[in-house]
């Protein structure tokens, strides 16, 4: 928390509720990216300047903002997924906001709708993916369901993240607990600890660290290849890589999918309110929901908002992913969580 309070004391300048700073202060997880050019262009026409404050993976990051929810530092948080957004409405997190072009962004998405808390931003499908290479090298096929994953022949090669610190580690577990129900998820991670599932603390470490099939986890000489990720990483591979390769290196288990819906919100205590609600106007703007997929490789929630070409040619949203009511996210979760922690790391 030292360092957390360090960054950002001075984050939001001396500014108030009617907007008398010019800088807006956001607070999200590591992934948060956008061009410059989209950027500078919000802060030529509102008159303010962006901040950006990164606090790790995005459970982390909301687990933070939470305990300093008194003194927040920022205006706008984003990050928060359709999996912890229960936690973060019940914290009084944020404070209400219609964001204009509201309108145009799908029903489906507005999970608070009618208090306006949160403005959703993007969707994705938490997925496990592989590495080709590695499968083609072993005459392996690889996994296509969670059943698959608990199978012999996948011993020792999955990664995960921890459902208590990390989004897609949580909705990784919320995914087995819809496939399986609220009694049967437990002896499926029996099984699936049983045949050396490997928990780390956030994607970062097991995307680009542990994962036998992404740049950076080569680079780390990562030996796991398979990782839960999202079914938009493989383009990610693809968009990045120099030379860029013809197919992507890596593939998604379909039958593994858990749908994650992000959202962003006005921090309560956030000391320029007026310049936070236009950044999140801004969030949902056309300009903004068609820069993001290439940026942080998710889909705009934006009704006819286009996709880039890498994505449906590489990383296709899941067609039929697991979901839960966040009525049943909220009721189930902690439990859940903490029921986990003792059967899987214990």
């Amino acid at each position: 928390m030292v360092t957390l309070s360090a960054c950002g004391s001075s984050g939001s300048g001396s500014g108030n509720g009617s907007g008398g700073s010019k800088t807006v202060t956001l607070v999200s997880h590591d992934s948060w990216a956008a061009s410059k050019s989209v950027i500078a262009a919000f802060e030529k026409e509102s008159g303010y300047t962006v901040k950006v404050l990164k606090d790790g993976d995005a459970g982390q990051a909301v687990n933070k903002a939470i305990l300093t929810k008194d003194n927040p530092q920022g205006d706008v948080f984003f990050g928060v997924d359709n999996t912890l957004l229960s936690r973060a409405l019940d914290n009084g997190l944020f404070q209400p906001y219609e964001a204009k072009g509201l309108d145009q962004v799908g029903t489906q998405y507005q999970l608070d709708a009618d208090k306006h808390r949160v403005t959703p931003i993007d969707y994705g499908d938490i997925c496990v993916n592989y590495d080709k290479k590695y499968f083609a090298d072993h005459k392996l096929t690889p996994p296509a369901s969670f059943d698959d994953l608990v199978k012999p022949e996948y011993k020792n090669l999955l990664v995960t993240e921890n459902a208590s610190t990390s989004s897609p580690g949580l909705g990784f577990l919320l995914g087995t607990a819809a496939k399986y129900g609220d009694g049967g998820w437990p002896d499926y991670w029996r099984k699936l600890k049983a045949n050396g599932v490997k928990v780390v603390d956030g994607w970062e470490q097991a995307y680009n660290e542990e994962f036998s099939g992404s740049a950076g986890g080569k680079k780390a000489k990562g030996d796991r290849p398979l990782v839960v990720s999202y079914a938009s990483s493989p383009p990610a591979e693809v968009v990045y890589a120099d030379p860029r390769p013809k197919t992507a290196p890596t593939g998604v288990a379909t039958g593994t999918c858990f749908r994650q819906i992000e959202f962003a919100g006005l921090l309560t205590g956030a000391h320029n309110t007026k310049g936070g609600k236009a950044f999140l106007d801004f969030l949902i703007s056309r300009r903004f929901q068609e820069d993001m997929p290439l940026n942080m490789f998710v889909y705009p929630v934006v009704e006819g908002a286009k996709v880039p070409a890498e994505f449906t040619e590489y990383g296709p949203a899941a067609k039929d992913p697991e979901t839960m009511a966040p009525t049943k996210i909220a009721a189930n979760r902690d439990q859940w969580v903490k029921a986990w922690t003792s059967l899987v790391l214990k």
